[in-house]
């Protein structure tokens, strides 16, 4: 081992009294100093006009764009220098026959030099952790993890790179086709990871031994045995060979001696790489204070009570405009996608089914117009490279599953457990399109409890339909497969129910959505013994339906105002609303728009926040819009406490004298029985049955959640109905669906650090922190000169 010191010693000193380790510390202390002084400035500009910030470590550090980040993307650049002499100088010049007669072995070169190298990281690192300091100092509650577990990433990172150019420096003396040569194989190990992906054994290895992304869970405080072995692996298997390519320049060894060596040290990283990619033998530590990389509690309980094995099927309609999810070579990144899951249950199962049939697709319907879907099937088989053999025609996939009814032939995956129990989960048609932890721990759910809430939509009455899209209906929220919010998503059933016989005993939130005609008698009686029961209700009004609507709110103390909303055209002062002790009032200093009239603006009252977390994610950007509402009243007197959800500005008025308002001058008339305040919008009431909270949400309004508004714009407000939806049926559901999947909120959310604080930063480590390092290796050259 003392061998080995004095090696890297002289190593470390032959190389820092070469300019070119000077200048790539210079170069590098530069570019991370002006990337650094950037992300400070940006975020102290941002609070100076009053901007908040979450996750202030991450954000500067890690992340997507952070400095740890940036420095992997573009460390590659610098090793090929510093390598390229390591070897190739002592073969070039001959000193390495000079080794060869030392008693030195083979070993101790290469570890001698290696050792040296990591020496010189740890400069670099050096560089890394002055700014890291800064950090911690200067970042209200630092998440100092993330920043420790980045700079690990960086320096692994590092090792690697070393291993890899000391290997190729052994290869030639010549030192520019060492440095070539490193970068070449870097290049290998970083497009390796998409090379025979459609070879189930080989997809493992080469996406196991892809270098591209490697070190990302460490800038998000996350750190994996996988990605520690990685490196391990790759540092171990180019150091071994680079000790093989000595050992043969050595001493004569025979070539297929020499090729079984390289075969062996190849095999043993082979198998460390296939049996470390297996879930079952992964560890994981998640440092990041919110814990951000790991599911959060109710997800990992799920899966707790989810006994035995689970297999996900992906049918993958090779017509569908999301195939690409189920094709070869996107393989091992749609695994990543369930990784936490496979964390805590790694005897998950991926399956994939490949298949064509009807579907709508308007993008393929361009590029083949007229075509059969035969035809086009043979046109995406033969551009995606597939085996025809693999993809199963209409009439086979029908007999294994029929997706046409439920999902539309869409690329769909099915969750089967070893005991039975199946349930879909979807892709959707937006920006992210893959399910997030809430749509699948909600689909992980079904499969393990009985009692998740069934919703029944009240018909009969011409209320708002749910079977078809339509701008009035109830489609898009209630059942539609491609929209990640539809209930049916989100771990809700739902049904049609009638009042011709008594409500089913598995009906736990029944909604009635707009009434057109009344109840009858026999009815009632049903209704009533629902109510009786303890039933949790959605009783949705619209203005016009008061007559019908009021006989049903009547016996919780609610009721329809007459007429509907007017918001006043000129604009008024912000006013806070005070009953019985809580803010009731809408966002302050929000400012109406003149048209339309009848569009009501407004947010969630703080009774609402404090009822379901859902509502506070609406403030402070985002509005419900409510097209034509009706105003609510209500009293206490019949037993159930009442919390507002949503109130009107008091400059509203309940309009009498119109119902026709295009080109008119609709003004407020008292004399007309018009009353302006502040009105109710929607309620939340409850009361005790039995041993039982019985919940009711009361809307003055039934277009605010039709397909129509939902797929509406409103610009230039910043509308969130859905979140009515989420936020109300999450209370009704006593909290058990949508899942909830929240974390503690982030404390890293400031940078103390001043406007003129910055300027000195930016100056500091763009001028004075590489000027520091030029003036130290001037001094040392200028004193290696004068000896």
């Amino acid at each position: 081992m003392k061998i080995i010191f004095k090696i890297a010693k002289t190593e470390l000193r032959d190389l820092f009294y070469s300019p070119i380790a000077w200048l790539i510390l210079i170069i590098f202390t530069f570019q991370t100093g002006m990337l650094f002084a950037d992300s400070i400035s940006h975020i102290v500009e941002t609070q100076s006009k009053g901007y908040g910030g979450l996750y202030r470590t991450l954000g500067i550090y890690g992340g997507e764009r952070g400095l740890f980040v940036a420095v992997q993307s573009y460390l590659y650049l610098y090793i090929p220098l510093l390598t390229m002499s390591l070897m190739s100088r002592e073969l070039g010049s001959g000193s390495i026959k000079l080794l060869y007669s030392s008693p030195v072995t083979n070993v101790q070169i290469i570890l001698g030099k290696y050792f040296a190298m990591l020496a010189y990281g740890l400069v670099l690192t050096g560089v890394l952790l002055v700014y890291s300091i800064y950090g911690m100092c200067t970042i209200e509650n630092v998440d100092t993890p993330i920043i420790l577990t980045g700079l690990l990433g960086c320096y692994l990172l590092l090792c690697a790179y070393v291993a890899v150019g000391l290997f190729v420096s052994s290869l030639t003396p010549y030192q520019i086709v060492a440095a070539v040569g490193t970068l070449a194989i870097l290049a290998v190990f970083t497009y390796v990871k998409g090379m025979w992906q459609a070879v189930p054994f080989l997809r493992e290895i080469t996406y196991w031994f892809g270098m591209t992304g490697r070190s990302d869970n460490f800038m998000n405080g996350m750190i994996c045995s996988e990605d520690v072995l990685y490196f391990v692996v790759v540092v171990l298997l180019f150091l071994l060979m680079t000790i093989i390519r000595l050992q043969s320049r050595r001493q004569k060894v025979p070539f297929l001696t020499l090729v079984g060596k390289y075969v062996g040290v190849w095999g043993v990283a082979v198998v460390l790489a296939f049996v470390s990619s297996r879930p079952v033998f992964k560890g994981y530590y998640d440092a990041t204070y919110t814990k951000m990389n790991t599911l959060t509690p109710n997800s990992q309980e799920i899966i707790k009570q989810l006994k035995g094995g689970l297999t996900i099927t992906t049918y993958v309609n090779i017509l569908d405009v999301n195939n690409w999810v189920g094709f070869p070579e996107n393989y091992n990144e749609d695994v990543r996608l369930f990784e936490q899951y496979t964390r805590f249950k790694p005897e998950i199962k991926m399956k994939y089914v490949l298949y064509y049939d009807t579907v709508k697709n308007d993008q393929l319907e361009r590029a083949y117009p007229g075509m059969t879907y035969e035809e086009k099937a043979r046109k995406v088989i033969e551009r995606q490279k597939l085996n025809p053999r693999k993809i199963l025609t209409p009439e086979k996939i029908r007999k294994r599953i029929d997706l046409r009814t439920t999902e539309g032939n869409r690329t769909v995956r099915l969750l089967e457990r070893e005991s039975g129990e199946k349930t879909f989960l979807r892709l959707y048609n937006d920006a992210s399109i893959h399910p997030t932890e809430s749509e699948i721990s909600a689909a992980l759910k079904r499969l393990v409890m009985t009692d998740l809430p069934t919703i029944g939509f009240l018909t009969g009455h011409g209320e708002r339909e749910t079977d078809r899209p339509g701008d009035r209906n109830y489609c898009m929220f209630t059942h539609l497969p491609m929209l990640r919010q539809a209930l049916v998503n989100q771990g809700f059933d739902y049904q049609d129910v009638t009042l011709d016989r008594e409500i089913p005993e598995d009906i736990s939130i029944l909604v009635i959505a707009e009434m057109r005609e009344p109840m009858t008698e026999a009815e009632r009686v049903y209704f009533d013994k629902y109510v009786a029961r303890g039933g949790n209700l959605v009783i949705i009004g619209e203005p016009g339906r008061q007559e019908v609507m009021n006989p049903v709110l009547d016996p919780f103390g609610v009721k329809l105002v007459d007429g509907f909303l007017i918001q006043p055209e000129e604009e008024s002062e912000p006013q806070e609303l005070k009953a019985d002790n809580m803010d009731l009032g809408p966002f302050a200093g929000f400012t109406a728009p003149k048209q339309p009239i009848d569009l009501i603006r407004t947010q969630p009252t703080k009774g609402a926040q404090k009822l379901s977390y859902y509502f506070s994610y609406m403030i402070p950007n985002y509005v419900a819009a409510m097209p034509t509402a009706a105003g609510l009243e209500y009293t206490t007197d019949k037993g159930f406490e009442v919390i507002p959800l949503f109130m009107s500005d008091s400059t509203c008025w309940n309009e009498l004298e119109y119902t026709d308002i295009v080109d008119k001058d609709i003004v407020y008339n008292p004399a007309a029985g018009e009353v302006q305040k502040s009105y109710p919008l929607a309620l939340a009431l409850s009361r005790k049955v039995g041993d039982r909270d019985q919940k009711i949400v009361v809307l003055g309004d039934a277009d605010c959640l039709s397909d129509g508004e939902l797929t509406r714009s409103r610009q230039p407000l910043w509308t969130a109905n859905y979140t009515i939806i989420q936020a109300s049926f999450f209370w009704l559901s006593d909290y058990k669906v949508p899942i909830d999947i929240r974390r503690p909120s982030p404390i890293d959310r400031r940078v103390d650090v001043s406007t003129s604080g910055a300027e000195v930063l930016n100056y500091a480590l763009i001028g004075g922190f590489p000027g520091l390092l030029f003036i130290l290796y001037m001094f040392i050259w200028l004193r290696r000169r004068g000896r």
